[in-house]
This record gives structure tokens, sequence and C-alpha cells, in this order.
């Protein structure tokens, strides 16, 4: 078995596309791939035309919509969710999700979020710091927002509580979600 090193993206892609808990990898992507055991393998030809052509021949295919509440549960089951031990790092991962999911809905569930002296978010990390310098703002990973990460793990809770619920999403999702951080 080789070991191959992936980016928490593609992890989080290929760990949503699990079946059943305890499927490897490997199984994972056969699947996806269509790929059977003892099947040979064949080397494709590089496309060496210039980014102009293959651009044109580009055909647009339709963005598939994604089950919300699917991709959160999976979240919540995947690997790379239950190896995080600190609950800053389940939190950065489930923003970072939501974002995904819908970035336009997060946006204006985080531009009312703050407190009586404190913005939560925020498009920079200066933006954070000039609201509090002990804030210890964080960029969330795969987004263009900031989020302090010095408030206590209730606060974290009901920011994920606050953004679910403008996400519409169902109750009993937000309350998993909310008890794992």
């Amino acid at each position: 078995m080789k070991t191959i090193d992936v980016d928490e993206e593609l992890y989080r892609y290929i760990a949503s596309h699990t079946q059943h808990i305890g499927e490897s990898a490997s199984d994972i992507l056969r699947r996806m791939l269509n790929f059977k055991p003892g099947q040979p393998v064949q080397a494709k030809k590089l496309n060496h035309e210039p980014l102009e052509q293959q651009a044109a021949q580009v055909i647009s295919t339709p963005v598939v919509a994604q089950n919300p509440v699917r991709v959160i549960r999976e979240l919540l089951l995947s690997d790379a969710y239950a190896e995080k031990s600190k609950a800053i790092d389940r939190f950065m991962l489930i923003l970072s999700t939501l974002y995904g999911l819908d970035n336009n809905c997060f946006a204006s569930a985080t531009e009312s979020m703050h407190g009586r002296t404190r913005i939560y978010f925020a498009g920079d990390e200066q933006t954070l710091l000039a609201a509090g310098k002990q804030s210890k703002p964080r960029h969330i990973p795969g987004t263009p927002y900031w989020v302090i990460t010095n408030t206590n793990t209730n606060r974290k809770r009901s920011m994920v509580d606050a953004i679910m619920q403008e996400m519409q999403f169902p109750a009993n999702v937000i309350e998993k979600v909310s008890n794992t951080i």
C-alpha cells in the first residue's frame, strides 16, 4: 500500500463519497473512477494544446447542487473531522464547510453577527484586531473570511448555530453539529 498526500479540500471531497463507515480511501476512489481490482492501468496522453484552445473546447456542465444536510452529516462522520482534537479546529472546519455550501448565505449570516463590543467575522485580520487586540483572529480555510478565536466553546457553538439557522438547517442537525464542537 502506497501513501499519498492530498490537500484538505480534496480529502473532504473523497470522504464525502463514503458509503459506509470503515470504507477505505482506495475503495472510494475505485468506485468513483469505476476502476476494478486487477484492471490494467492505461496511461493517458497529455494534451499539449495551448490553454486558449483548450478553454475554447470546454463545454459548461451543470453544477449539481449538494444536499447541505448530507454534506454536514458526512463531515461529522469523516476521519478529517474525527482527527481534530481541539474545539477550535472543529469550529474552523465547520465554518469552512458551511461557506462552501452557500457562500452568499454564509456572508449574510456573518455580516450581522457581533457582540456588544466585538466583531466576530471580517474580511481581513486588521478589522478584527481593531475591534480587540486579544481576539486572536484566524483565517477560515477556503474562504475570504477571518474569525476571532479567543471566545469560549459555548460562544463558538452559538456562532455556528446562528449561521446554520440562517442557512435554514434543521434544528436536529444544528444541535448535532454544536454538540461536536
